[in-house]
């Protein structure tokens, strides 16, 4: 009888392991509605590549876009690289990027290493901007609309449902 209540910890330290095991392998993305819908930061970025600012609010094509938030040290922005390719190759000039806590220097060498899927990236050094956006963790990707919205809120990493949930917006 003993031995049987002595193994309860252990269990039960297992059973916690195997759910902290499936939040890792399938996190669940919060959603993402009418309620949450706000502007964007009225924030300016210093451009990665050329000279000037770049601002989201409004956005500076005048249509809707997307605004990846990533960094070179981010895993997760390696995998989802891909993706963002294959978006900005079905929506010239609206896909943007917003280079988070992260060396200029790297961000080059990431960038010139997987490609450029950016019509243009601001560099957010501080981190301040991310946070202003709402940022919880790169890689995360805002959707703005004309009005300067955030319409949509992607947190992690993208995948094919999301691209083409995005994609619907760009299109509009």
């Amino acid at each position: 009888m003993k031995r049987w209540m002595a193994a309860l910890p252990l269990a039960g330290l297992a059973g916690l392991a195997v759910l902290g095991a499936g939040q890792l392998l399938a996190p669940e993305k919060p959603g993402f509605d009418e309620a949450d819908k706000r502007l964007a930061p009225d924030r300016f970025f210093p451009r990665l590549l050329g000279q000037g600012e770049l601002g989201f609010s409004p956005p500076p094509s005048g249509q809707t876009i997307a605004v990846n938030l990533f960094a070179s040290w981010c895993g997760p922005c390696r995998a989802e690289h891909p993706l963002l390719i294959e978006l900005a190759a079905r929506h010239e000039g609206q896909v943007f990027g917003l280079a988070y806590k992260d060396a200029r220097e790297d961000t080059l060498q990431f960038i010139d290493e997987l490609g450029n899927p950016y019509a243009d990236i601001g560099v957010d050094a501080g981190g301040q901007g991310g946070l202003d956006f709402g940022l919880t963790g790169v890689p995360e990707t805002f959707i703005i609309d004309a009005g300067g919205m955030i319409v949509l809120h992607v947190r992690g990493p993208l995948d094919a449902q999301t691209v083409e949930e995005i994609s619907g917006l760009l299109s509009e």
